[in-house]
């Protein structure tokens, strides 16, 4: 189980690198429960991959598609759940840019990602960059 929830998760993160879309709606469950963190315009839960994709879709609206997950690094496994430490760079029009580490934890079943909770080392800037 542990293998399978781990090779589940690399597999999301490199297409979230690559801009895969089409993986990534095969590996995120249908109605996968995705917890953003902070008080800005993309946090709280999305209840389904649709919401999810809006809230990235968003995200690159407001970067002109600068948002890149830069850097993965530790990747930790419980029984079903991963954590992973992953760093994000992303730069506005306005010249604000935003460098932050997360620790993420995903959720696999039967090969599927149902549930994200998201950590951020920097809320604060996190919340200035994405605003409300």
């Amino acid at each position: 189980m542990e293998n399978h929830a781990l090779q589940t998760v690399s597999a999301f993160l490199t297409a979230v690198q690559q801009g895969n879309t089409e993986q990534l709606g095969a590996i995120l469950h249908p109605q996968v429960e995705w917890n953003q963190p902070g008080n800005n315009r993309f946090s709280g839960i999305k209840k389904s991959v649709t919401e999810a994709f809006e809230m990235v879709g968003g995200m690159f609206q407001l970067t002109a598609n600068t948002l890149a997950l830069t850097e993965i690094g530790v990747m930790a496994v419980n029984g079903n759940r991963v954590s992973c430490l992953v760093r994000w760079n992303a730069k506005k029009a306005d010249g604000s840019t935003l460098d932050v580490a997360n620790i993420d934890e995903y959720t696999v079943e039967n090969g599927k990602i149902i549930r994200a909770t998201v950590y951020s080392a920097d809320i604060d800037q996190e919340n200035k960059f994405w605003g409300n």
